[in-house]
């Protein structure tokens, strides 16, 4: 009987093993980035990986934009030593550049939803202290108009990833976007702000599971941390213990931001 287990217990494995390869042989594993083979699915070619700027330390403790020198553990940056933001925390993955905005453009628009497979462990690299701590991850959400056209909020999608990833438990739907806002891109900081003014609302059914919890706010890109702020405003207005941020990547430099 104990051998028949054995072996029962061998076919499954064997079996994905040999679909596997036999998908490989199919479709050999590609570079989501530039289309060029490269040796397991979800990886990038090595010319595209030395394009893109992970964010280590020495960043800044709240909104973890990378710092250009060397500074001590815990220090600001100058933006939040000026305004605070809303939010505790922030980290993102990776540098905004030329090389992810290619990545996070064919995710949202060039519907390649399996870069989330790529997108999400680094996301939970950058940001193992903050799930660490979450009770709950929410991404930030779109309009359902937006969420029509585009079928899907790349936001959501990222945060199912990591919430299946880390056992943390992901509510697509704990904020809710109740105004069709213009698009950011182009907005200054001011104009972005107040674009996005009391345009959330925490879904009536999860305030109970958000009160006195600490939410990670999932997104693909801080830009200005307008939208995020705002968010995290309304996430906190109905008792968020805490909200930090996690996103793909960080906006550093103007021409990326306008």
């Amino acid at each position: 009987m104990s051998a028949e287990r054995n072996t029962a217990s061998v076919r499954p494995s064997a079996l994905r093993r040999t679909l596997a390869r036999t998908v490989d042989f199919l479709l050999p594993p590609r570079c989501i980035a530039t289309g060029e083979t490269v040796a397991e699915h979800g990886t990038l070619s090595p010319a595209f990986w030395s394009e893109l700027v992970f964010i280590e330390e020495p960043c800044c403790e709240t909104c973890g934009i990378p710092f250009p020198f060397e500074a001590t553990m815990g220090a600001l940056c100058a933006s939040c030593l000026e305004n605070a933001p809303v939010f505790d925390r922030a980290r993102a993955a990776v540098v905004y550049n030329d090389a992810s905005r290619k990545l996070v453009i064919d995710f949202k628009y060039g519907d390649r939803l399996h870069a989330v497979d790529t997108l999400a462990p680094w996301m939970r690299r950058a940001g193992a202290a903050l799930l660490a701590e979450s009770d709950l991850l929410i991404p930030v959400p779109l309009h359902s108009r937006r969420l029509w056209r585009r079928r899907f909020n790349q936001s959501a999608l990222l945060a199912r990833a990591l919430g299946a990833s880390t056992g943390k438990p992901a509510l697509p739907d704990g904020l809710l976007r109740l105004r069709h806002t213009v698009q950011q891109k182009g907005l200054s900081r001011k104009e972005r702000k107040e674009n996005v003014k009391n345009a959330f609302a925490v879904n009536g059914r999860h305030l109970a599971r958000i009160a006195g919890r600490n939410v990670l706010l999932i997104d693909d890109v801080f830009t200005s941390g307008a939208t995020l702020n705002e968010c995290a405003r309304t996430l906190k207005k109905h008792g968020a213990e805490k909200v930090n941020v996690l996103t793909v990547a960080r906006v550093t430099r103007e021409e990326f931001a306008f």
